[in-house]
């Protein structure tokens, strides 16, 4: 997600600035600063809030809570917003401060200029473990949002929360069980991402016509964006204007490989000497959909092609790596 910061003040301006040149010292990307935006700041939040920017305010809190009306929906969805004051004395996360990340973003922001970060979700007060955070650190789907109240009620009083893994669930009912699906008494189930979508296209291909197209090949294969692990691609590709366009609204990464790994890839593919000739492979998406998915991986749609664009998607073979 690209940092977009908007201020109305030089001493905002220069707060921005110093966030800055103390993040280019650790690496950090930069923060966009739009100054008293030409089209209005409620304008300008409507449009970075849809393309899922995160969006730091340099102003009073009632600014960015007024310019924000009407537009959160969704905790596990709302790009992070943050606001620091004028004097910057303090760093306030107000949205998405889990799913987001913009609570662990705020920390580094204070970080950089000696600020306060003021955090004021109730886990993190409470140093109470975070289901929505867990989740979205290990790329675990949430199919039940609403379940998500009631384990963190229990964090913070301090009683215990009880986890399993796949196909170890214990014989009493649990907090939260992380498999594919279970037919166990539990209060949470977190689905491992199964899929990996596999994108090639046209040099500076619109960005709307790459999201419809995106999101008219799930729909038609019925998976849920919420589903796909990975959008993968050609490492030429990786920093189009459409590939970031999904990263940043769907919060999905981006994985890119080089020509010759992508030749590497196990599996039978079709083939293009355009492509070939163009980027130094004759396949783009079905190749990087497989690779992006790991080993024992395969394809349940292989190449669609529209209109200077292509699509393939990946089943991931092994999801449970990590955990076992």
């Amino acid at each position: 997600m690209k940092k977009l910061a908007v201020c109305f003040t030089e001493k905002a301006e220069h707060i921005i600035d110093r966030i800055n040149e103390e993040g280019a010292k650790k690496g950090i990307e930069p923060v966009g600063v739009c100054i008293s935006p030409d089209e209005g700041v409620d304008e300008w939040t409507r449009s970075n809030f849809a393309a899922g920017n995160v969006l730091i305010f340099v102003c009073a809190t009632g600014i960015a809570v007024r310019a924000l009306s009407h537009l959160p929906k969704d905790k596990l969805s709302d790009c992070p917003v943050i606001v620091i004051d004028d004097n910057a004395t303090f760093v306030i996360p107000i949205l998405s401060g889990h799913a987001g990340g913009a609570n662990k973003l705020a920390a580094v922001l204070a970080d950089l200029i000696g600020a306060i970060p003021v955090i004021t979700t109730a886990t993190d007060v409470n140093d109470a473990f975070s289901v929505d955070t867990f989740a979205a650190e290990n790329r675990l789907r949430i199919l039940d949002r609403s379940a998500i109240k009631k384990i963190s009620v229990k964090s913070i009083e301090e009683k215990k929360i009880t986890l399993s893994i796949k196909d170890y669930p214990p014989d009493e009912p649990v907090d939260i069980i992380v498999a594919d699906d279970t037919d166990r008494e539990c209060s949470l189930l977190l689905k491992p991402k199964e899929y990996t979508v596999g994108i090639g296209m046209k040099k500076n291909r619109d960005k709307d016509d790459v999201e419809a197209f995106f999101l008219r090949t799930l729909k038609e294969c019925n998976i849920d964006h919420s589903d796909v692990y990975a959008i993968c691609t050609i490492d030429v590709k990786e920093d189009e204007k459409a590939v970031n366009n999904l990263r940043d609204k769907y919060r999905i990464p981006v994985l890119s490989f080089d020509s010759a790994l992508l030749e590497k890839a196990d599996g039978d593919f079709s083939s293009s000497a355009f492509v070939k000739d163009t980027v130094g492979v004759d396949n783009v998406c079905e190749r990087a959909a497989i690779l992006g998915a790991g080993v024992r991986s395969e394809l349940v749609m292989k190449k669609k092609a529209e209109d200077g664009m292509t699509i393939a998607i990946a089943k991931r073979g092994n999801l449970w790596g990590r955990f076992m």
